[in-house]
């Protein structure tokens, strides 16, 4: 199988292959590690947050900045934390990574709003779009925070893609 870019072509894929441990009665056998013929290339995003941009941030000061940016389930969720500013700092870099990845494969002009990231009941970040016309792409999202830093990765594709798919209202 061969994958094109629109501006340049890319060298078939070949299965990626490791070597087992050495084991005197094994020669010469290799395992494969994952077959990706089949997968459709993502759109990937990344961001990096300053946290300390978020720290003077208030509900009562700040309600139409947060709310341009931030769904009410998530400043509910952030201020409900001890600390809200690494959780709105890593929510940002989130939607701002979702924005990226999205772009790369074609869908522009979503709005922060209309990207929201909640934790499910294992703690682990998903993405829900809330918008009508970017048809069906999935999403997957990481975050993290550390120091003054918050940082996210997202993968974007279209079709039904690996677990989530697009809520249309």
């Amino acid at each position: 199988m061969t994958l094109c870019s629109p501006t340049f072509p890319l060298a078939p894929l070949r299965p990626f292959a490791v070597p087992l441990p050495h084991h005197p009665a094994v020669h010469n056998i290799y395992m494969p590690v994952r077959d990706i013929s089949g997968l459709m290339i993502p759109g990937i995003g990344t961001d990096v947050v300053s946290i300390p941009r978020f720290k003077e941030k208030s509900l009562e000061h700040d309600r139409h900045f947060l709310e341009r940016v931030f769904t009410a389930k998530e400043i509910a969720y952030c201020f409900s934390r001890e600390h809200p500013a690494p959780h709105l700092a890593a929510r940002f870099a989130g939607k701002e990574a979702v924005t990226k990845a999205l772009s790369s494969i074609g869908y522009d002009g979503i709005a922060m709003n209309e990207i929201e990231i909640t934790n499910g009941p294992s703690g682990v970040p998903s993405v829900t779009l809330i918008c009508r016309d970017a048809g069906m792409v999935t999403v997957l999202v990481s975050l993290s925070h550390d120091g003054d830093i918050a940082v996210a990765c997202a993968l974007a594709t279209e079709g039904d893609g690996w677990k989530r798919g697009l809520n249309r209202e």
